[in-house]
């Protein structure tokens, strides 16, 4: 722009010098000097001889030396060049020929010009300068203001931080902030859901801690039971083989049957920590099993030791891939459970049936039922049902639990519907382990 101006003040001055000479060639020509000329101009007339160039009138600045030069410089076409005059400062020259042997040469002053230049540079660097200091207040409100968000989610990253975790199944925060464009809304909603997958793991580590630690207790108080029981009966079996001898055999069959009881609940807990620890691989032994068979030996196994309780059974052969033991061992603890919680004469029913994919087995007693607040936690380990079912013996609480790890094991499902009079158990199992 600077370059621009100046070129524009240039071109109008030399267009102004070049109107002025053109009046005052006149006045040399008719008077052989320049009568009137602009305010703090100089204009002298040269006469011309060969090479020579020799003064004759006008205003004649102190370094004339520089003029001398544009004379000569202008005996063939006008000339214009910018001089320094010493004493007066610089001048823009031009000269022309006005008569065969006359020139006259004409010096402006360009200090108007420069102000102006200079003004302008001066009011483009404080434009710059207002214009840059604006710039960059404004960015850096306009990039704070888009950052906020990030600091706004840096702030919620240290607030969690701060927070103990150990026994908190749920972050306490979350980034509700608003604005930022796309970019931020897709950061803030991933690092939301990331919080959402923490609290989902954080959850899912407190169920499990608090599962263990219940199991664990519940485990040490059942395995107390019979400890304490072996122990009483061992100090009973000492006595009598020192005292009465006939008693021998009875205390020694009680201990045998705590250490059998202690046995088959260090089997379910057992089996129930395979089941835990090989979910992606359950151990099991499969091959193809006819359901119909199964059921069939389950409830003669029932008959036999539970004659006083009628058992029916309507099994359509039902052919899948599965471990025969283990749900041979499913019915048993489902038949069990029966015989234990349910009076005497209880009638059973088993019925069996299939479907494309699946294989469906019900085992419905005509018992008291369970009650409804306990259904839901029937599938709990060491949970029991309150004595509302008449009891002949005590359980270690496994029993199903054990079922319904070993039905989900199998890939299948187990629900419990249950009124007085009608408790129903039923088994869905895929044909093929999914």
């Amino acid at each position: 722009m600077v370059t621009s101006m100046r070129t524009y003040l240039d071109h109008r001055l030399d267009e102004q010098m070049r109107l002025t000479q053109l009046t005052a060639s006149d006045d040399v020509r008719s008077y052989g000097q320049v009568t009137k000329s602009p305010q703090g101009w100089y204009s002298v007339v040269y006469s011309l001889s060969g090479d020579q160039v020799t003064k004759r009138a006008g205003e004649i600045p102190h370094d004339i030396q520089e003029l001398d030069a544009v004379a000569l410089k202008s005996r063939n076409e006008d000339y214009y060049e910018t001089v320094y005059l010493r004493g007066d400062g610089k001048f823009r020259a031009r000269g022309c020929l006005v008569a065969p042997d006359l020139v006259l040469v004409s010096a402006a002053p360009v200090g108007d010009a420069d102000s102006t230049v200079t003004q302008l540079i001066t009011v483009e660097v404080i434009a710059f300068l207002a214009a840059l200091i604006t710039l960059v207040v404004g960015g850096q409100a306009v990039l704070r203001r888009g950052l906020r968000p990030l600091s706004d989610i840096a702030d919620t990253a240290h607030h969690i931080t701060s927070h103990d975790l150990t026994d908190s199944a749920r972050l306490p925060v979350r980034d509700d902030s608003r604005g930022g464009g796309v970019e931020i809304t897709e950061l803030r909603t991933a690092f939301n859901t990331m919080l959402e997958h923490i609290d989902s793991s954080l959850a899912a580590r407190a169920m499990a801690e608090q599962r263990l630690r219940r199991f664990i207790a519940d485990a040490s108080h059942e395995l107390r039971t019979p400890l304490t029981s072996l122990r009483g009966y061992a100090d009973l079996f000492r006595y009598a083989a020192a005292n009465e001898p006939a008693e021998r055999e009875r205390h020694l069959e009680k201990l045998r049957s705590e250490a059998a009881r202690m046995s088959v609940l260090l089997d379910d807990l057992l089996l129930l920590a395979r089941l835990d620890s090989a979910e992606s691989e359950p151990p099991l032994r499969l091959e193809e099993v006819d359901m119909a068979v199964v059921v069939e030996a389950a409830a003669d196994a029932f008959r036999t030791a539970h004659p006083g309780n009628p058992v029916t059974v309507d099994a359509d052969t039902a052919l899948l891939r599965a471990d025969p033991t283990r749900l041979r061992q499913v019915l048993d603890n489902l038949l069990t459970n029966i015989a234990v919680h349910t009076p005497a004469g209880t009638s059973v029913v088993l019925a069996v049936s299939n479907s494309a994919s699946e294989v469906i087995v019900r085992v419905t007693d005509s018992g008291l039922g369970i009650p409804r607040e306990d259904q839901t936690k029937i599938f709990d380990r060491f949970y029991r049902v309150d004595d509302s079912r008449t009891r002949q013996r005590g359980g270690s609480g496994l029993g199903l639990a054990v079922v319904q790890s070993l039905v989900h094991a199998h890939g299948g499902s187990i629900e419990l519907t249950s009124v007085p009079g009608n408790t129903t158990f039923t088994i869905r199992l895929p044909r093929r382990i999914l």
